[in-house]
C-alpha cells in the first residue's frame, strides 16, 4: 500500500466519526468522467516500424470525489481519485515502446488495462489549504500536471495554499513521485534524460493580483540533484472597449545546476540539443505574447528567446528506469509556454521562436460552445547538438476545433480534434504530422 492510499484509508476511518458534520457531506462534490481517445502520429521520415507511424486508440474513466471540511477552527476533508484506462485498439506494430499514450507490455505491445487508486486528506484553517497525499494535480508556472492524453499524470506530496492576504496567493509545498499518464505505478521525479530519480521538489511562491488586471508572480523551485528555478511573471489586461482588449503576457525563467546534475544518472540531455556543459542544466528563457480581442476573435503574437548555454529545464520522469532497466512509462510532461505545441515543443538552446494564433469563439455567431483556431511557430538559431556546424531551424502549424453541447441529455459532452504539421532539420527534429481526436463527457452526481 502506497502513502497517499494509506492516508486516505487513516483519513477515512478518523473524518467516519464527523461525516454528519455539517460542510463535510452537503460540500461533497462527486464525478464520473470519460474520455475516448484516437491518437496518430506519423513519423514521416521513412524509420521501421513501430518508431514511423503509431496509431492507437484508448477509453479513459474517471472518478472523483472531494468532499467538503468538518465544522470547527480548522476543518478536515477527503479527496479520492480512481482512474481505469483500457487500451481499444493499437494496430500491430504501431505502439512505440517507451509509450506516453498507452503502458507497454513486456513483448513491446500495448497493455489492455492499466489503473490506479490515490487519494489526498485536507486541512482549511481560515483562507488556508493544506492538501497531502497522492492525487495531487499541480497547475503554476514551474509546474504543470500533463493532461493531454487518456489519463492526467498526478503527484505524490504535499501542498499549501493561503489567501491570508488580499490579493495575494502563496503557494508552497514539497512533491516526492510522480505517476505519468501511461502508467499504473509512481516514480521519482528527474528530467528529461535523468535515470536516477530525485524524491524531493520543493517550491514557494506568490500571485499578486495587484488591481483587477494586471497580475505578478515569482517562485522558485528545487528539484534536488538536477536544478534550481527562479521564475517572474506578468499578466495585464487593458480594457479598450466593450468586448475588446490587449493582453499583455511577460514570462522569464533562470535555471541552473542543482547537487549531482551531470554526473551518470543525473544528466540533463537539453531537450537532445546543445549544452555549453553537457549533462548540466544552464538556461535562461524569456517570453513575450501579446493578444487582442474583439468580439469573438482573438489575435495572438509572442516571441521566445532560449539562451545559448542549454535548454529549457522541467520535470519530466520519461527516462526514469526501475532496478531492472524497465521503463516506467512515465513520460510525457508539460511546461509554462506557448510553444509547448501540438507536437513540438521548441525549447532548444539558443533557439528563437515567433508564433502567432488566430481564434474564433462562434458564440458571438449564436452557436455557444464551439470554437476554432489556428496556430503557427517558427523556431530559428537553434545551436547544433555537437555545437558545430549551421544552425538548426523548425516550424509547425496547428489546427484545432473544440465542440460543447450545451442543452438537452448529452450537456457537456465535448468534441476535441486537434491537428499538427511539424518540420524540422536534421534527426533529433524530424518531420511528423500528429491527429488527435477527443470525446469527453463528465457527468456530477454530487
Amino acid at each position: 500500500m502506497n502513502k497517499s492510499t494509506l492516508a486516505l484509508a487513516v483519513a477515512v476511518g478518523v473524518l467516519a466519526q464527523q461525516a454528519g458534520a455539517a460542510g463535510f457531506l452537503e460540500d461533497s462534490k462527486a464525478s464520473v468522467s470519460s474520455r475516448t481517445y484516437y491518437f496518430d502520429s506519423d513519423k514521416r521520415e521513412g524509420r521501421s516500424i513501430p518508431s514511423n507511424r503509431q496509431r492507437e486508440a484508448a477509453e479513459g474513466l474517471k472518478f472523483d470525489y472531494q468532499s467538503g471540511f468538518t465544522q470547527g477552527t480548522v476543518g478536515f476533508g477527503i479527496d479520492a481519485q480512481a482512474l481505469v484506462g483500457i487500451h481499444l485498439d493499437g494496430g500491430k506494430g504501431h505502439h512505440p515502446t517507451p509509450n506516453t499514450f498507452s503502458p507497454s507490455d513486456t513483448d513491446g505491445s500495448a497493455t489492455q488495462e492499466w489503473s490506479r487508486l490515490a487519494g489526498n486528506v485536507k486541512a482549511r484553517f481560515s483562507k488556508t489549504e493544506a492538501h497531502l497525499g497522492g492525487a495531487l494535480m499541480p497547475n503554476m508556472p514551474i509546474l504543470i500536471a500533463n493532461d493531454s492524453r487518456v489519463l492526467p499524470q498526478t503527484f505524490e506530496g504535499g501542498t499549501i495554499s493561503s489567501k491570508e492576504i488580499d490579493n495575494v496567493t502563496f503557494n508552497v509545498g514539497q512533491l516526492e513521485h510522480a505517476t505519468g499518464r501511461a502508467s499504473s505505478n509512481s516514480t521519482g521525479l528527474a528530467v528529461n534524460g535523468g535515470t536516477q530519480d530525485s524524491n524531493q521538489f520543493r517550491y514557494a511562491g506568490a500571485d499578486w493580483k495587484v488591481t483587477k488586471d494586471l497580475l505578478l508572480q515569482y517562485y522558485y523551485a528545487n528539484l534536488e540533484d538536477y536544478y534550481k528555478q527562479n521564475f517572474l511573471g506578468l499578466v495585464h489586461v487593458y480594457p479598450i472597449g466593450t468586448n475588446q482588449s490587449f493582453k499583455t503576457d511577460l514570462r522569464y525563467f533562470d535555471s541552473s545546476s542543482d547537487g549531482k546534475n551531470g554526473q551518470t544518472g543525473y544528466r540533463f540531455n537539453n531537450n537532445n540539443g546543445f549544452a555549453k556543459n553537457p549533462g548540466e542544466v544552464d538556461n535562461k528563457t524569456w517570453s513575450a505574447t501579446f493578444t487582442y480581442t474583439l468580439g469573438g476573435s482573438a489575435f495572438l503574437l509572442g516571441h521566445q528567446r532560449v539562451n545559448d548555454d542549454g535548454g529549457f529545464v522541467f520535470l519530466n520522469q520519461g527516462s526514469v528506469v526501475d532496478g531492472n532497466g524497465h521503463n516506467e512509462g512515465a513520460g510525457g510532461a508539460s511546461f509554462y509556454s506557448f510553444t509547448d505545441a501540438t507536437v513540438g515543443s521548441f525549447i532548444r538552446a539558443g533557439e528563437n521562436t515567433t508564433y502567432g494564433q488566430y481564434s474564433y469563439d462562434f458564440a458571438s455567431l449564436g452557436v455557444p460552445g464551439l470554437k476554432a483556431s489556428i496556430a503557427y511557430l517558427n523556431g530559428q538559431d537553434i545551436k547544433a547538438a555537437n555545437g558545430t556546424g549551421k544552425d538548426l531551424s523548425e516550424h509547425e502549424t496547428d489546427a484545432r476545433i473544440d465542440y460543447v453541447i450545451q442543452t438537452g441529455m448529452l450537456k457537456g459532452f465535448g468534441t476535441t480534434l486537434r491537428h499538427g504539421t511539424y518540420r524540422g532539420d536534421g534527426p533529433t527534429l524530424a518531420d511528423e504530422d500528429q491527429t488527435r481526436l477527443i470525446f469527453n463527457y463528465t457527468y456530477s452526481f454530487m
